[in-house]
């Protein structure tokens, strides 16, 4: 298979051995050892990047390990011992007479060894692969550390149907963890987490099909591969690549304790890893990661759990353990029970089979008769479905999961309604609860009938009938007519949204750019109609030098990046030195005309927007895997949809207009006065913390309804205005909200927004809060309010 064939460059980096390494051995021969705690006695391989010794995490416990050498940390990719460290005295590693490469502890007993008793062993060699290898006079290797891998695969070595790799238990151990690479059964390559509690599959996404999946079960040959490029390859049609792939690049594909599984690239110059590419972008998506009766909480930099109301954690050290019932479970059977909604969430698995639609009374009412259900799921998509639970098991929360869960509890406990996003760094105003004027809630979740109930259902069979309708409709015009043209074009259309314009499709569709939406730094943005109807945006970018190639792949990239509060890219032109970009068009255009004009947005509308505006600010931030910084965030680069809802647009361009220095740092000043952070001015390398000054810019001007250039807080300019609010601000909110609103605001929500936008524009960038943070923090106030 010529996808498997690996040539494997070997580079001499003599340059880098340390002062260990110099002493160190390059061939550990019959009757040699290597012993715990002498620098001297370890190997290395001919080029220095691996080291096999003995390794300790700050204890007394010692492993036999390989690992990078000129990694900050001495990452280790593979140990012999990983679940019986030995003693950091007297243990020692030793190629005895017989061939047999010998792990023993202090007292003599031994903790490994190889099975080569009776071959005809010469010595052990570390190769440049990071392969530990047992060979014999002719240079036949007779055993080899490859075979048998820990978590982690190294490029050039073969995965195959007898290995897998198995997470380490946690960042303090090698011990063997709860998630598992492996070929299954089907010859497919996946991720399963098999914890005390249940064995379950997670990638690829089990709620697809294996081709729905991209993957293929009809090749049993079983095998997989990192190149040296970055590039993976499997048997099961598996295809991806490390977002820096090219040759020169240490790296490592990990099977993480976090249950991900991740490319990770080396930076010699620093020793520091990045990750280049991950199987999953939502650490809730891994299954097992948090324990029994456990809620994994939407946290994009890492996985958060929490117990619900009325549970307590088993081991206060350890959430794999997960939590247990603080009541006798026997009383959801022998007395009154209520139950608790929390909002976004959901308990993988251990559904009862429930036919629907079914209205939330009837999945309340079902529940409660059965005495194995502890909790139910309950989603409205259109219609009502119900999923009761016999356990609560892999839970997770995410704001854009469309439902709740019920759980089951004593009535004696009647927990308030929680709310799992609060972030305690950013606490929501007041306990005292304050409603938005003219707010109401459609349902009331305190076991009372629920309201509206029957006006869904209602809906939902009138929604029936028409979908049959239409149904028929489509059944009869292909019977008779076939596919019109027009409809398979329209078909091929939305299978292929991304594309490339003619540079003469974009001057036709916008009428010879005559109908001016808007214009920045970056470029002047048109009104266009394309020739299958739809209207868009279409940007005239100035200044882009780039090649052709390389406009090509970085708009490549930005046009994969799709998120619900992000604006979708349809295409690109690139012709001669025409540089343009294809946006998909929004109703209400940019969120300065509706709250700096005459035509401003209510409060509700406000909030949503801030929020939205988060979400994808984290999702660039810390969920993408081409990490992208906007650079330039202000109300003109939020469009507002129909509904009001934010996206952000010109996110990437920092990608495509020039970025003259290395990794994250930008040598000329991009943005907008007054939404610019001062690291800009100050020539600092610029991080994704200057999105996040801007974006405390833009709440603290929706808050107050005026530009930042037109307060008149301060002394001087602009920033001499946000310097005084920030040092005069003390909680106070009325007086700072916008007036025109009339006092028709919600008290809480507008302390958070005010405590999130001051702690943003922090002139310290290390003081100021992540996206994610920011996100949990105006969820926690949602719906405090409504």
């Amino acid at each position: 298979m010529r996808g498997f064939i690996i040539i494997i460059p070997i580079l001499l980096y003599l340059s880098t051995f340390t002062t260990a390494a110099t002493n160190s051995r390059l061939v550990l021969n019959r009757g040699d050892s290597i012993t715990v705690g002498k620098e001297s006695e370890f190997l290395t391989s001919p080029d220095a990047t691996f080291t096999l010794g003995f390794y300790n995490l700050g204890t007394n416990a010692h492993w036999l390990a390989i690992w990078f050498t000129n990694s900050a940390d001495k990452t280790v990719v593979w140990t012999a011992n990983r679940n019986r460290p030995v003693n950091r005295k007297g243990s020692k590693a030793t190629l005895l007479r017989d061939g047999t490469l010998v792990l023993t502890d202090v007292d003599g007993a031994v903790a490994w060894q190889t099975n080569t008793t009776s071959f005809d062993v010469a010595a052990a060699h570390l190769l440049n692969t990071g392969n530990l290898v047992l060979r014999n006079q002719k240079g036949d290797i007779l055993w080899q550390s490859f075979d048998s891998p820990m978590d982690t695969l190294l490029p050039s070595q073969p995965f195959t149907k007898n290995t897998r790799l198995t997470s380490i238990l946690s960042k303090a151990s090698f011990a063997t963890g709860f998630f598992n690479l492996y070929f299954g059964s089907d010859n497919v390559l996946r991720l399963i987490s098999d914890t005390p509690d249940t064995s379950t599959s997670y990638w690829p996404n089990p709620d697809f099909d294996i081709y729905k999946n991209g993957r293929t079960n009809y090749n049993s040959s079983r095998i997989a591969v990192l190149d040296d490029h970055g590039r993976f390859l499997s048997s099961d049609m598996l295809q991806f690549n490390a977002s820096d792939v090219g040759p020169g690049v240490k790296r490592r594909l990990t099977m993480d304790h976090d249950g991900n599984l991740r490319i990770y690239s080396l930076n010699a110059s620093t020793g520091l890893w990045s990750v280049t590419w991950r199987a999953l972008s939502q650490p809730c998506d891994m299954m097992g990661v948090c324990g029994k009766n456990t809620i994994c909480v939407y946290a994009p930099l890492l996985p958060k759990c929490t117990c619900p109301p009325g549970y307590i954690m088993e081991d206060d050290t350890n959430w794999n353990t997960g939590c247990k019932p603080a009541f006798n479970l026997t009383l959801l059977q022998s007395t009154r029970v209520t139950f608790l909604q929390i909002r976004y969430a959901d308990f993988y698995g251990f559904d009862f089979s429930i036919p629907s639609p079914v209205t939330l009374e009837t999945c309340t009412s079902m529940c409660l008769e059965d005495f194995r259900c502890i909790a139910f799921g309950y989603r409205l998509e259109g219609y009502g479905q119900c999923f009761l639970k016999s356990a609560m098991l892999n839970g997770y929360a995410t704001p854009d999961f469309p439902g709740s869960i019920y759980i089951k509890l004593p009535n004696t406990l009647a927990p308030s309604k929680p709310n799992i996003f609060h972030a305690s760094s950013l606490r929501c105003g007041s306990d005292e609860r304050e409603e938005l004027l003219g707010s109401s809630s459609m349902y009331d979740f305190s076991g009372r009938t629920v309201k509206w109930v029957y006006m869904y259902s209602f809906a939902a069979a009138l929604g029936a009938i028409e979908v049959m309708f239409v149904l028929l409709g489509w059944w009869f015009l292909i019977r008779i007519h076939g596919i019109p043209a027009s409809v398979q074009a329209g078909c091929n259309m939305i299978s292929s949204q991304f594309r490339q314009y003619t540079y003469s499709e974009l001057k036709k569709a916008t009428k010879n750019f005559t109908e001016e939406l808007g214009r920045g730094g970056s470029g002047t943005v048109y009104k266009g109609v394309l020739s299958d109807d739809r209207v868009v945006a279409v940007k005239k970018l100035g200044d882009v030098f780039q090649a052709q190639e390389e406009y090509f792949a970085e708009i490549s990239t930005i046009g994969k990046i799709n998120h619900m509060n992000l604006v979708r890219i349809w295409g690109f032109c690139s012709e001669r030195r025409h540089r343009l970009l294809v946006y998909e068009y929004l109703d209400n255009l940019s969120l300065d005309r509706h709250v700096f004009g005459s035509s401003f947005l209510s409060w509700k509308q406000r909030y949503v927007v801030a929020l939205g505006t988060a979400k994808g600010l984290a999702y660039l931030h810390h969920e993408c895997l081409e990490w992208v910084i906007h650079c330039d965030v202000k109300p003109e680069n939020i469009l507002l949809d129909s509904d009001f809802q934010p996206k952000i647009a010109d996110f990437g361009l920092a990608k495509l207009l020039q970025r003259e220095g290395d990794g994250s740092e930008f040598t000329r000043i991009r943005g907008t006065k007054g939404y610019m952070a001062p690291e800009w001015a100050l020539s600092l390398p610029i991080t994704s913390k200057v999105d996040v000054f801007g974006y405390g810019v833009v709440v603290l001007e929706m808050v107050r309804g005026v530009r930042l250039c037109n307060w008149r807080d301060g002394d001087g300019d602009g920033g001499g205005a946000l310097a005084s609010f920030v040092r005069r601000w003390r909680g106070e909110v009325e007086g700072v909200v916008d007036g025109r609103l009339d006092g028709r605001f919600g008290r809480r929500q507008a302390t958070a927004l005010i405590q999130v936008g001051l702690a943003c524009v922090e002139e310290d960038r290390n003081k100021r809060p992540t996206m994610a943070t920011v996100v949990q923090s105006l969820m926690a106030c949602e719906y405090e309010e409504d």
